[in-house]
């Protein structure tokens, strides 16, 4: 077994976790790294890898079998084709262009060169996820009919290249990429209605932050809320279903799994003071009316991305994150904008 020699285009933070946590040396080998940046450079040095002087100079090398882009959003289009053209297969960071324009123009060149274009979507893999994935799929607490999916920060949007706007900055293009991509990939079913509230409570030209509504054809509906204005956090995940409900409040898997016991002689619920009146609807069941369960792990029923990037490329094998998926990602994304756009 050959592991693919790989270099990374772009060693800073998201760059330099796939070469330390992400990347199994027996399947890809980091050979070297090109950033413009001497503290990049540096850092690769420092744990022995090449640095290449130019982009030219990477694709040229004909030891180099495949690159991972993961350089500001806006370079990501141009450093792809070149990649392709040059004839080496590309994992790109997302989101994986600017819009779905770009990304087309991509898939052309990758579908002429005949080299794997990949997307690295790695909230797939999110314990967090995997279990909202399997409630989904299995049915413990009934069909699913509500989704709330939000992250929640209180530091503003990183001081960098994400508070601009030419360079692909603000939180529908950081992390809405991947709250979006894991409802999409979920939920097979097309969506029906939407709608968007950006927020630029911080004044920059991108938002800090947004709320999206989405109904899809088969009832369900989903909020999915990014925030990095909030001191007090909501939970990660909040889902209803006809026999329950789950909340876990962060990545961490706390929280809880309230299911429904269906008996048929459960006590009706007793009216309980609430301020200053009196509530029968929102007291608490009886007792014997639920059952609640920690949140257990759930692992994962498809391989780590890097596994299924070397089954790609070295066999032929599907991938994981398929590029139509990341397309329709990036076409609500488009859809999104041109609301906010329609609104202003």
């Amino acid at each position: 077994m050959t592991a693919i020699k790989f270099v990374i285009i772009g060693y800073g933070g998201m760059g330099s976790y796939h070469k330390k946590e992400l990347m199994p040396n027996e399947l890809v080998q980091v050979v070297g790294v090109y950033d413009i940046s001497q503290t990049a450079q540096d850092s690769a040095r420092e744990v022995g890898l090449k640095v290449y002087d130019s982009l030219e100079h990477v694709l040229a090398d004909e030891t180099v079998e495949a690159v991972l882009i993961a350089t500001p959003n806006d370079a990501h289009k141009a450093i792809a084709i070149a990649a392709l053209h040059a004839g080496k297969h590309v994992i790109c960071e997302k989101p994986v262009a600017m819009n779905v324009a770009e990304l087309d123009d991509i898939l052309a060149v990758a579908k002429e060169t005949g080299k794997t274009f990949m997307v690295h979507q790695n909230r797939r893999w999110d314990p967090d996820f995997l279990v909202i994935r399997d409630l989904y799929q299995t049915g413990q607490i009934g069909d699913l009919f509500q989704i709330e999916s939000r992250v929640h920060g209180a530091n503003g949007i990183p001081g960098d290249w994400r508070e601009q706007a030419k360079h692909g900055g603000g939180m529908l293009l950081d992390w809405g990429v991947h709250l979006i991509d894991q409802l999409l990939w979920l939920i097979d079913s097309p969506i029906k209605q939407m709608s968007v509230d950006f927020s630029y409570i911080l004044g920059n030209e991108v938002d800090d932050g947004f709320i999206l509504y989405l109904t899809f054809e088969n009832g369900i509906r989903a909020l999915i809320e990014v925030g990095t204005t909030n001191y007090s956090q909501l939970p990660r995940w909040y889902v209803k279903g006809l026999n329950g409900a789950a909340k876990i409040e962060d990545w961490d898997l706390s929280g809880e799994l309230v299911v429904a016991t269906n008996k048929a002689d459960v006590l009706a619920p007793k009216p309980i003071k609430a301020g200053v009146g009196l509530t029968k609807t929102m007291a608490p069941p009886s007792e014997e009316a639920t059952v609640k369960h920690a949140i257990n792990p759930i692992p994962a029923d498809f391989l780590p991305f890097y596994q299924n990037v070397f089954d790609v490329m070295r066999h032929g094998a599907q991938p994981i994150v398929k590029n139509e998926q990341v397309r329709k990602v990036l076409q609500l994304i488009d859809d999104v904008f041109a609301l906010v756009e329609e609104a202003k």
